[in-house]
């Protein structure tokens, strides 16, 4: 099991690779919305922004989100690790429900790109 550690190296690792993204997928990651990233296995929410092309990570709360982010993710620690280097493929994922991705339909068609 992913520790909180490993999952927020993860998160950061992944705003990482998006600010150094370029064409389509730097233009979808250039939102400015806010972001919950629920780890369900170690009942712990990472809240923050998704701004300039990076996640801005704000907060490490216990339990389940506290209010409605606009984009909201949720999964296991390992999942979220395992996206992030490369062995889980995300599409996969979210048509088995490992990943719950919600947000706007205008932020979903963004957001497509990215995934």
């Amino acid at each position: 099991m992913a520790t909180t550690q490993e999952c927020r190296a993860a998160l950061d690792e992944l705003s990482d690779n998006m600010a150094g993204a370029e064409g389509d997928v730097h233009a979808a990651a250039a939102l400015d919305r806010s972001l919950s990233c629920h780890i369900t296995d170690l009942d712990i929410t990472f809240t923050g922004r998704l701004r300039d092309g990076r996640i801005h990570v704000h907060d490490t709360l216990d339990g389940p989100p506290r209010d409605r982010a606009q984009i909201r993710l949720a999964m296991r620690g390992d999942d979220l690790v395992a996206l992030v280097g490369g062995d889980l493929d995300f599409a996969r994922a979210w048509a088995t429900g490992r990943v719950r991705l919600e947000a706007g339909f205008r932020d979903l068609l963004r957001l497509r790109t990215l995934l």
